[in-house]
């Protein structure tokens, strides 16, 4: 099960409750669960009631889901985030959001008050580094006081590492900016304080090269021609010569996995255009030696596909386990799916988070129903 970020940590320690539990433990038979986006800090924090990893509170809050889940017969991984520029001054009283560069990130910061378009962030101090690296090796060490299985970073899509990876939203002139090496300083510091605190045969990491449009208001990515993306995390020249050095160098490390995204967007015209459909897979399956688990549009032909062919050792599905919490057993007979209620998604409370049907067999053990 992909990691899927759904606000229902709608409290002010943010803080996983008793229907976190409920969620997770229901989609246990995934095999592997890796948890919603779960911030190492408050200096991390950037989208609205989800839930954190550095208080007392949250550990023992997370135990209790931990705990639903192996109770299933299930394993869980957290992923650690930090949001970076993603974030908005609604969370700081005011203050700006820190990053590898002022540059704003032109996207939707999701703020208690709904979603806002981003703002140019502060850039990180040295300081403020250290401490953010610190960070995710304390979040990765409460992780596992919490019952967690193992934990995985968050390297990919607009958030802090991104930022720091990505030439156009890295300005900097030390040696967390301008190279490549430099630009991967930062994750690399990162991995190597994590599996400090937790062996790397329980660490793994979701990274890989995106094409992403502004979402500045007024930008239509639809205009112009097929594959004309703006922005500052549209990919460029840099986007994958940078992404092949980092993940050759996680070869390093051991870790568990990589978590793999195909095309989230159109690579048409863009300098991804030949790791569109399953070219990611194809492209990187040569560069890194370990686990690789490939996630976004999969169904369970194209799973079974991709393991089939060597280019993946398993499969994330994200969306269909939003309202299918019993996906593997549809998966096993062939049923239908249930259809996600997407104005429940981004929510609170149970509807639409815990009260999706499983499914039924007939008497006759043959034939399956919703």
């Amino acid at each position: 099960m992909a990691p899927l970020t759904r606000m229902r940590a709608d409290n002010p320690g943010h803080v996983p409750t008793r229907l976190h539990a409920e969620y997770y433990s229901q989609r246990a038979t995934a095999g592997l669960i890796i948890s919603e986006g779960t911030e190492v800090s408050p200096d991390a924090y950037g989208w609205a009631d989800s839930p954190g990893l550095w208080s007392a509170e949250q550990i023992r809050g997370w135990h209790g889901v931990t705990d639903a889940v192996h109770k299933k017969g299930g394993l869980m991984y957290v992923q650690l985030w930090h949001t970076g520029a993603m974030s908005h001054p609604d969370f700081f009283d005011g203050a700006l959001p820190m990053s590898a560069s002022d540059v704003n990130p032109e996207q939707q910061s999701v703020t208690p008050a709904g979603r806002k378009p981003t703002v140019a962030p502060r850039p990180m101090s040295k300081d403020e580094i250290r401490q953010t690296v610190a960070d995710f090796g304390t979040a990765a060490k409460n992780a596992m006081e919490a019952g967690f299985d193992g934990v995985q970073i968050q390297a990919n899509y607009l958030y802090l590492i991104a930022q720091f990876l990505n030439s156009a939203t890295n300005h900097r002139n030390d040696e967390y900016g301008g190279s490549t090496v430099n630009r991967a300083r930062l994750l690399f510091e990162i991995i190597e304080r994590v599996v400090e605190n937790v062996e790397p045969g329980r660490v793994g990491i979701k990274i890989g090269p995106m094409n992403i449009p502004s979402l500045t208001p007024g930008y239509d990515p639809r205009v112009g021609t097929k594959g004309n993306v703006a922005g500052p995390f549209a990919a460029n020249a840099d986007t994958l010569p940078d992404m092949e050095y980092v993940i050759e160098k996680l070869n390093n490390f051991d870790l568990t996995h990589l978590l793999l995204m195909g095309a989230t967007a159109d690579f048409a015209g863009s300098p991804l255009e030949h790791l569109a459909g399953d070219g990611m897979f194809e492209h990187f399956r040569k560069i890194y030696k370990g686990h690789i688990i490939a996630n976004v549009e999969m169904t369970r032909e194209r799973g079974n596909h991709l393991i089939e062919t060597g280019l993946a050792h398993s499969i994330a599905f994200g969306r269909p386990y939003i309202a299918n919490p019993d996906l593997p057993d549809r998966f096993l007979v062939g049923a239908p799916l249930n259809e996600v209620s997407w104005p429940t998604v981004y929510a609170s409370g149970p509807a639409g988070y815990t009260d999706y049907p499983a499914m039924q067999r007939s008497t006759a053990g043959d034939e399956t129903k919703r």
